[in-house]
């Protein structure tokens, strides 16, 4: 499978599981889950680190940069 395929499947596997930490930070913050305000600090930075992840994978797959094998 050519680089730039896994890393496009990194980008994606990484958005969607900053669609999950989203939505557990916001059920946190509601109130509907169980966790503090430590709890949510760390899960937003987790979210930033994941989202980060998933815009460079995105381009290095958009423009045939590989950074895997490197």
């Amino acid at each position: 499978m050519p680089a730039a395929n896994i890393e496009g499947l990194l980008a994606i596997g990484f958005f969607l599981s900053a669609l999950v930490i989203a939505k557990a930070v916001n059920n946190i913050s509601a109130g509907k889950w169980p966790g503090g305000t430590m709890w949510v600090a760390y899960l937003r930075m987790l979210l930033g680190f994941l989202l980060t992840g998933a815009a460079v994978f995105a381009f290095c797959a958009l423009f045939g940069i590989d950074i895997i094998s490197q």
